[in-house]
């Protein structure tokens, strides 16, 4: 099989690779569609970041050089001994959470906190390939209003929707700052759970008519003289929003989210960035709550039942599908380098993979994006 494997920071290569077999307890995926995600050009550009290269990570026993990609889906092409629940030919949502299943946390039920957390596609084998081999925890099977091209992107929704769960309550009115995949599906899933007023923040003049699309209220150019922060507070009439969601992992958004929410209000941080700097005293006066959000547990049921039964599109932010052979030059190469118009990129390891309804998937993306 071909494969997109990490060898070391921008050391990305497309190779062939044996076809692995499914072990006990394990399924092989063929997989459909895989998206880039941030965390995957991190590596590529300047990591190991979360890529084991030493001592092989304790939940999936691998280490460098691995296949990246954790954002993915397909049909079951084999099961491992000891599988039940599954059937050669199920169209399947990969979760890609490694999880021990004995740690304090697991046996809380939150295993995205689990002791040995990771990711496939990051500390194992992931779908940037024409088959996985996964724990099959994993494999979640798709009810058949489910397409794949809407189940590619159940990994970043999932991250939303955790995301908005971290929020906690109800909010009448919350901000999304940063308006990549994870900002633009957060959006779309607070307008879908009928938050009244969305406030979408980016400097992108295209992402924030996106956003509006999505079901953003109001939109705000980060870039607005006197500050984002600032006219949100405009929008609400001088309050702030009950809840900001940072999701580009930098200070400016950060201190845009805590200038942006009431008095107290709540900040989730989803970006992942470095080192931040606080003023303790207004975030005490203001009795302002920052939480963070990792990954995200549970999340795959309802986002089947939101597409399915719901019919909540989550194609709109894919811009482009790409080759397996072309994910350098096509995907992780212009991304690593500035958006430059792009959101999302799914790579198709098959080039004559056919849809659930068997026609052959356009070569410009998922049929919904257009």
């Amino acid at each position: 099989m071909r494969a997109a494997v990490w060898y070391g920071r921008g050391d990305v290569r497309v190779v062939e690779r044996a076809v692995p077999e499914p072990g006990p307890g394990e399924v092989l995926v063929a997989v459909a569609y895989c998206g880039i995600c941030g965390s995957d050009l991190h590596e590529y550009a300047d990591g190991p970041h979360a890529i084991p290269v030493g001592a092989p990570h304790p939940a999936s026993g691998a280490r460098a050089p691995l296949v990246l990609g954790h954002e993915f889906c397909g049909t079951v092409a084999a099961l491992g001994p000891s599988v039940s629940g599954l059937a050669v030919g199920d169209s399947v949502a990969v979760e890609p959470h490694y999880r021990c299943g004995d740690c304090p946390r697991c046996r809380a039920g939150e295993y995205n906190i689990c002791r040995h957390f990771g990711f496939a596609g990051l500390m194992g084998d992931g779908g940037l390939a024409e088959f996985a081999a996964l724990p099959a925890y994993m494999v979640h099977r798709l009810p058949p209003d489910v397409p794949l091209e809407q189940a590619a992107l159940f990994e970043p929704a999932s991250v939303a929707l955790h995301a908005l769960r971290r929020a906690g309550g109800a909010p009448a009115s919350l901000a999304v700052v940063g308006l990549g995949p994870i900002g633009l599906l957060t959006v779309r899933l607070a307008a879908e759970r009928g938050v009244p007023r969305i406030i979408a923040v980016d400097v992108a003049p295209d992402r924030r008519a996106l956003a509006a699309r999505l079901g953003a209220t109001d939109t705000v150019d980060a870039g607005r003289a006197g500050g984002a922060g600032a006219a949100v507070r405009e929008l609400t009439g001088g309050e702030g929003v009950d809840v900001a969601f940072e999701v580009a992992g930098a200070q400016d958004a950060l201190d845009t989210c805590l200038a942006a929410t009431r008095r107290g209000g709540r900040v989730v941080l989803v970006g992942l960035g470095g080192r931040v700097r606080l003023d303790a005293w207004a975030l005490v006066d203001n009795e302002q709550s920052i939480v963070a959000s990792v990954g995200y547990r549970d999340t795959y049921p309802e986002l089947m039942r939101l597409v399915g039964r719901d019919g909540v599109d989550l194609t709109p932010v894919v811009t482009s599908v790409v080759a397996l052979d072309d994910v350098v030059a096509d995907g992780l190469g212009p991304l690593s380098r500035g958006p430059d118009g792009q959101i999302k990129i799914l790579v198709r390891p098959s080039a004559d993979l056919r849809s659930p309804e068997g026609r052959p998937s356009p070569a410009g993306g998922p049929e919904a994006a257009t």
